[in-house]
């Protein structure tokens, strides 16, 4: 099924917020036929819906239910998340934060996925406000992954993310559909029950293409001076801000 694009333009449910609507009819896989989108007062149900629904399931739903509305957000750690959402839609926007700390290997891996699946491919850098941050340093995420992102999905009313509940203990309860109360707007996460063997399964199934750290022992990939490869005894994002308890660059929360 191939989508009609337009021109482009974390868990818990908030107070209502205010918003724009964006009138679309629910076709697909979706059971009930509306004039607006989904907002934050179809949340709960939404993601009891969906929890045990298949990730496959859950992107055509997406992609059917918001279109060119809907963004996919990638640090290309992998990509499974990439492989499903082009079998539906190949002209689905994925958005790749460049932070300007990324290992070359990254930004090489992000060319090769790219050019193998045709990618429309945004690369999101951050604004000058950033050049007093390095990596590391206490605004760095903010202004380099927070801000750029929010600015990314301005015009969007979803956006999808492979955020998955064994990654770290503040995700274990994110739903597979869920309201970002920052940008006000769904937040979709199709892959959120998976494993790290769901995960691999899945690259072995599809000959994925896989990044090439991973074999160096880096099973958790974010920027290169915050990021160390770890052992097979450590937990995979015991190697992100090490020498920190630090665990998330707030993306999805905290």
């Amino acid at each position: 099924m191939t989508l009609v694009r337009q021109p482009e333009l974390s868990g818990s449910i908030p107070v209502a917020p205010s918003r724009p609507a964006s009138p679309r009819t629910l076709t697909g896989t979706d059971c009930e036929s509306t004039t607006a989108p989904p907002s934050w007062s179809d949340v709960a149900a939404l993601a009891t819906r969906f929890e045990d629904t298949p990730p496959e399931e859950v992107v055509t739903w997406a992609l059917t239910q918001f279109g060119s509305g809907l963004a996919l957000v990638c640090s290309f750690q992998n990509c499974v998340l990439i492989h499903m959402a082009t079998q539906i839609d190949a002209g689905v926007e994925v958005i790749f934060l460049d932070t300007g700390s990324h290992f070359a290997e990254t930004l090489s891996f992000v060319e090769e996925v790219r050019a193998h699946y045709g990618l429309n491919l945004r690369m999101v850098r951050p604004g000058a406000d950033a050049d007093g941050w390095p990596c590391g340093s206490e605004r760095c995420c903010e202004l380099r992954k927070l801000v750029p992102l929010t600015r990314a999905l301005a015009q969007r009313t979803a956006w999808m993310t492979g955020l998955k509940r064994v990654d770290t203990t503040a995700r274990s309860g994110a739903p597979t559909v869920g309201w970002d109360s920052t940008r006000a707007m769904l937040k979709v996460n199709p892959l959120a029950r998976w494993s790290y063997d769901d995960i691999a399964r899945y690259e072995a199934e599809h000959h994925l293409l896989v990044h090439p750290l991973k074999e160096r022992g880096y099973l958790s990939i974010g920027c290169r001076p915050t990021t160390r490869p770890v052992s097979p005894y450590e937990d995979p994002r015991a190697g992100r801000w090490p020498g920190t308890d630090r665990t998330e660059c707030g993306l999805h929360g905290n």
